[in-house]
């Protein structure tokens, strides 16, 4: 299968992965400082971290964890439009990108900067462009 689709979702775990380094190195060291001791509260979370350790270093968390919702949906989508024989589809190939950049564009808002509208606008965007990506594979899954 050669499908065009596939790249801008490979691109985004890979920029996920990034991300979860990213909260590890930062989180790590500033638990350490805060003298947070991981292994004394068994089934600690990490929102146990709020408050005690610096909100800008808690973002990076904040943004793994929304890297893992959303795009989920997009990865699925992603896979129906790739199996469906529509992923070299140029439209179906831009949006991909565009949900991609869009992603991105909301980390780099949440992790160094987390002005809320912003991240807000940039997050409602690229939601609509999953919806109408999700609408053209269901019309490829039900052509097919």
């Amino acid at each position: 299968m050669n499908s065009a689709i596939l790249l801008p979702a490979a691109l985004l775990v890979v920029w996920t992965l990034l991300i979860l380094m990213w909260m590890a190195s930062t989180r790590l060291p500033a638990m350490k400082q805060a003298g947070v001791d991981m292994g004394a509260r068994p089934g600690g979370m990490g929102r146990d971290l709020e408050g005690l350790i610096p909100d800008k270093v808690n973002w990076k968390a904040h943004n793994y964890a929304h890297l893992v919702e959303q795009p989920t949906l997009f990865y699925a989508v992603v896979g129906i439009i790739a199996l469906t024989g529509t992923g070299d589809v140029q439209l179906n190939v831009w949006l991909a990108w565009a949900y991609v950049i869009l992603r991105v564009i909301h980390s780099l808002i949440q992790t160094l900067w987390n002005y809320v509208p912003a991240r807000f606008l940039v997050f409602l965007i690229s939601t609509g462009v999953l919806f109408v990506l999700a609408i053209r594979a269901l019309l490829a899954a039900a052509q097919s």
